[in-house]
């Protein structure tokens, strides 16, 4: 038996990762004992947590195949963690093989997980960057060389929101989003939310907490005020199985017990 392959420089597998938690919530490879001890505690105080990020990866899917559908065929995915479990430059391309994506995250793990799972595709770039530097992030050489600000870009936001505090920076940057791309654009998001579970996912947030990263929960009216300028695509806001479920999709008996908000909108 060979030895294992090292681990790419500036990995920590003793220090708990959200990316690596979200990917073993998925049922990944690309996680740690550590990532795996706390994902565990995760599902002792919730234990739907697997289902509610299947979940939200399958809304992923759909909003790619929706813009992906309107003709859109390049994507910026802010906070796109480690781009396993249907990632969206394959998802993209089965409906537009020129399609082209930039994966950005802030967590150097998540990033060179990333570019190491991505390796030299031309069609693709990984950044690490936080999304609240758009002004910085946009104007980047490496991101300008595969998305083109000048035709209609999706850009993700799935699962990311919540890890941001409110502030003039991020309010700043979310404008500066929606003005820098040009009409036709589509902007997906997903964002955790309390609904009739505060007690419990308020004892999940202070796990992410003492991991050293915030988990702030929001309910539709602000992340409506987080998205102000956009356009909704109907039905709005919704919980995440709401959202455009394919067809002969059985209906789900409680949406509100998956804890996430969904929504896809349009730059007018």
């Amino acid at each position: 038996m060979g030895e294992p392959a090292p681990l790419p420089a500036g990995i920590d597998p003793n220090r708990p990762s959200p990316a690596r938690m979200y990917d073993y919530f998925l049922g990944g490879t690309h996680n740690f004992a550590a990532d795996r001890a706390v994902a565990d505690r995760a599902v002792e105080l919730v234990p739907d947590v697997p289902r509610i990020a299947r979940a939200n990866r399958a809304f992923l899917g759909r909003a790619v195949r929706f813009a992906a559908g309107r003709g859109i065929r390049q994507f910026l995915d802010l906070g796109s963690g480690i781009p396993t479990a249907d990632p969206v430059h394959e998802t993209a391309r089965a409906i537009r093989p020129d399609a082209r994506v930039a994966y950005v995250d802030r967590e150097p793990t998540a990033v060179l997980h990333a570019r190491a799972i991505l390796g030299d595709d031309p069609a693709t770039v990984v950044l690490q960057a936080d999304l609240r530097r758009s002004r910085e992030l946009l104007d980047d050489p490496a991101l300008r060389a595969v998305i083109d600000l000048a035709e209609p870009v999706c850009v993700l936001m799935v699962a990311v929101l919540h890890f941001l505090p409110d502030g003039p920076e991020l309010t700043r940057a979310l404008r500066h989003y929606h003005d820098a791309v040009v009409p036709g654009s589509v902007l997906a998001v997903t964002h955790v939310t309390a609904g009739s579970r505060r007690e419990q996912l308020d004892r999940f947030a202070d796990l992410y907490q003492r991991t050293g990263t915030p988990l702030v929960m929001r309910d539709r009216a602000e992340l409506a005020a987080l998205l102000d300028g956009w356009e909704r695509v109907a039905p709005g806001i919704v919980h995440s199985p709401e959202w455009h479920p394919y067809p002969g999709t059985a209906p789900v008996a409680d949406p509100a017990s998956f804890a996430t908000l969904a929504g896809v909108f349009v730059r007018a």
